[in-house]
């Protein structure tokens, strides 16, 4: 199964991966991929144009590969603000989606405790999609698309 954990940054989608996937799934995170490409010592989220764009295209072909075995692991995928294209094939897969949201103040806290000042406009436009959704597809624990 496609499970995918999707909410503003710094709202805890990689510690929900942490205590719910088990050892044999696949886990999907760019800040994970980001970490174990660059070198020795880097920061877990400033990293360099190039080597996002390295991590992204990484994380692109991981995406495919993976979802092509969903009947036997149950692939993690982090994705913080999911496109109509991406959540039609999020339906499509038959996915799991988990909204993780603790609330904007305490997202805007973490965010200025730990990580880059832009992490605030990201969360800001994830909030801001959230409100312009239709009534009945506002975010709750976990639904199905």
């Amino acid at each position: 199964m496609l499970i995918v954990v999707t909410g503003p940054p710094a709202a805890g989608k990689s510690s929900y991966i942490k205590a719910h996937a088990r050892a044999a799934d696949i886990v999907i995170d760019l800040d994970l991929m980001a970490l174990a490409m660059a070198g020795p010592g880097a920061d877990h989220h400033d990293h360099s144009d190039i080597l996002m764009r390295v991590v992204h295209r990484a994380r692109y072909a991981a995406i495919r590969e993976a979802t092509q075995h969903l009947d036997h692991v149950d692939v993690y995928l982090i994705q913080t603000l999911p496109s109509a294209k991406q959540r039609a094939e999020f339906k499509r897969l038959k996915a799991r989606i988990v909204v993780i949201d603790p609330g904007r103040d305490i997202v805007m806290r973490r965010i200025e405790d730990m990580r880059q000042p832009g992490m605030k406009a990201v969360a800001t436009k994830w909030y801001n999609a959230q409100c312009a959704q239709p009534r009945t597809a506002m975010p709750q624990a976990s639904r199905d698309w």
